[in-house]
């Protein structure tokens, strides 16, 4: 995903946009995940407990998953507000990413 912009645009992928407000947000959501994978880091390199570890991680996925979520459900909002042609395609396709993603992640 480029970097936003500014205020007011939005953010452009190869097959989606993203407004730039939600892009912030979303960029925002990651960049606290990544604290807490380096917290996790920290974590295991000072022998933390492993329920603990698993704790975080499983904190880490929940925000990834949610950004994933988010982006689908922005994308129908989008998608049904502007009454544009092949939502559902699109629609099916972000859904199965995030499907096949999370399976993998069981």
């Amino acid at each position: 995903m480029d970097s936003p912009s500014g205020g007011g645009g939005v953010v452009t992928t190869e097959s989606e946009t993203v407004p730039t407000a939600g892009a912030e947000r979303l960029v925002v959501r990651l960049k606290r995940a990544e604290g807490q994978i380096r917290g996790v880091q920290r974590m295991i390199g000072e022998g933390a407990a492993c329920e603990d570890i698993l704790t975080q991680l499983a904190a880490v996925k929940a925000a990834v998953d949610q950004v994933g979520l988010h982006l689908i459900s922005e994308r129908l909002r989008v998608c049904s507000q502007s009454g544009e042609g092949g939502c559902a395609e699109d629609l099916e396709g972000a859904l199965a990413t995030l499907l096949r993603f999370a399976a993998l992640a069981r």
